[in-house]
């Protein structure tokens, strides 16, 4: 009886043979520094940030009022069911890339690099929304301060904040200099980058912990009531919105090739940075649609105005210290993300190999680094947080599908394969995934879907035009001898 096996194939849909990329274990260019508490703490600092500090409130506001906390449970098991998907994956191949590598190594090479491509541009946005929240957080305290700066340089053209006088210029500046400060800290190295992610991680849960049980005394509960003002489908399209706060975990795995034990350890934080972001996402919502009615929930600083409305701004300048600080850490993990993705799509050669050079003494990929970083902070300083966000959850989700698709028929062709986790309830967990996905793609604007389309028909245009014949595995079907 012969093993089932996926062949390499040839055109678009050539494949990386992935015993070979589960056999190399030689030098990568990057350095294998991080933990299995490391890895965790990555995944967490991905997961909870600007969820709770900011799109916890945008959405309770306009989509779902107390129902919030259904759009997170919704989000947190579709989430759930792929992050059993990308733990076995995980613990299977472990190297650079996420998405991008599953998709490469089962699905095909233009599979691969359409995965690749959107999330260049998700993670990218992400870390620009982000940092448009921490900038919400920052106003909020400047206020309470009574610092007033220039209006031009306090929001996006578009956005309240920073009203400025006509004819002049208008950007978030707090929100692009994060974007760039991040930039710089990864390029310090993964140790010490992993270090301050650490330090970060261990005050934002701090802080949440604070907002739950100090809030817990203020709830009202009068304020639960009406739980659902926009209809049960307003709490499924706060779900859609709310996803990208519950995936973190995908864009640590990114830097599976910077642990020390990847097989063992990366499917372990997966399960454990989404079981506790999931478990003070839950809280933190209950909390907060209790303390103020839902109408006077801010969209940018939800939680130090939500304690400054119940007496306690003290409190809430607190928080909105801690927010600043904690959601860097959001920051950090997909800026890490799309840098490894870049990195790992150039060194395959779908992209320039510039992208792929590593620093000689920090080895990170501070080329590609840099790039992202002042890209993000393009997006941060020029858009609002409402467009900006939508540029994030299509790709995502549908980067979700791939891999459980994936790892569906990955366990058929090949389940001689050593995994060291395996997803439970095969097929139907990852299945669950798929729909879930699915389902909420569809809640999201006719807008963002344009946006998509074009950003896939420049990938397609890069790949087919570059890609395709630059290809390492193009370089070895175009040498091999005929048959």
């Amino acid at each position: 009886m012969t093993t089932p096996s996926l062949q390499p194939g040839r055109g678009i849909f050539r494949r990386k043979p992935i015993d070979s990329i589960v056999e190399d274990g030689g030098d990568t260019g990057l350095k294998r520094t991080l933990g299995l508490w490391q890895l965790t703490a990555i995944g967490v600092g991905g997961i909870i940030g600007a969820g709770i500090f900011s799109l916890a409130g945008a959405v309770a506001n306009e989509k779902a009022g107390p129902a919030v906390l259904i759009s997170f449970l919704i989000a947190g098991i579709a989430s759930a069911a792929a992050a059993f998907s990308y733990a076995e994956f995980a613990g299977m191949i472990p190297k650079a890339g996420s998405a991008y590598t599953y998709g490469y190594a089962v699905l095909g090479e233009v599979v691969g690099w359409l995965i690749g491509w959107d999330l260049l541009l998700e993670y990218t946005a992400i870390v620009a929304v982000v940092a448009i929240g921490i900038s919400g957080y920052f106003n909020e305290l400047l206020g309470f301060l009574h610092i007033d700066l220039p209006l031009w340089m306090m929001g996006a053209p578009g956005t309240e904040a920073g009203e400025a006088p006509a004819g002049s210029y208008k950007i978030n500046l707090f929100a692009a200099l994060l974007c760039l400060l991040i930039a710089f800290i990864l390029n310090q190295g993964m140790k010490s980058a992993a270090r301050f992610e650490t330090m970060l991680v261990y005050l934002k849960v701090a802080v949440v912990l604070v907002v739950i049980v100090v809030g817990a005394f203020h709830i009202n509960a009068g304020n639960y009531n009406p739980f659902f003002p926009f209809g049960i489908s307003g709490a499924f399209a706060g779900a859609a919105t709310v996803f990208f706060a519950v995936f973190g975990y995908d864009a640590m795995s990114t830097a599976a090739e910077e642990s020390k034990d990847a097989q063992r350890h990366m499917p372990k934080a997966i399960m454990y940075s989404l079981a506790i972001s999931m478990v003070l996402y839950v809280l933190a919502c209950l909390v907060l649609t209790g303390m103020v009615p839902y109408q006077q929930i801010s969209s940018e600083s939800a939680f130090a105005t939500a304690f400054a409305d119940v007496g306690l701004p003290v409190l809430g300048a607190i928080i909105a210290v801690g927010a600043i600080l904690g959601i860097l850490t959001v920051l950090f993990t997909f800026m890490l993300g799309v840098t490894r993705v870049g990195y790992a799509m150039s060194r395959d050669g779908l992209l320039p190999k510039w992208f792929s050079k590593t620093h000689p003494v920090k080895q990170v990929p501070s080329r590609f680094t840099w790039l992202i970083g002042i890209a993000s902070a393009a997006i941060a300083g020029l858009l609002p947080i409402g467009e900006a966000a939508e540029l994030t959850n299509i790709g995502i989700l549908l980067a979700f599908v791939i891999v459980c698709a994936a790892v569906i028929v990955l366990r058929y062709k090949r389940p001689d394969l050593q995994r060291g986790f395996k997803c439970p309830g095969m097929p139907i967990v990852p299945i669950i995934g798929i729909v879930f996905s699915i389902w909420l793609v569809t809640f999201l604007d006719p807008v963002t879907w344009l946006r998509f389309a074009v950003w896939f028909a420049i990938g397609l245009a890069i790949y087919f035009a570059y890609g395709y014949r630059k290809s390492k595995l193009n370089e070895v079907t175009t040498t091999e001898p005929p048959k």
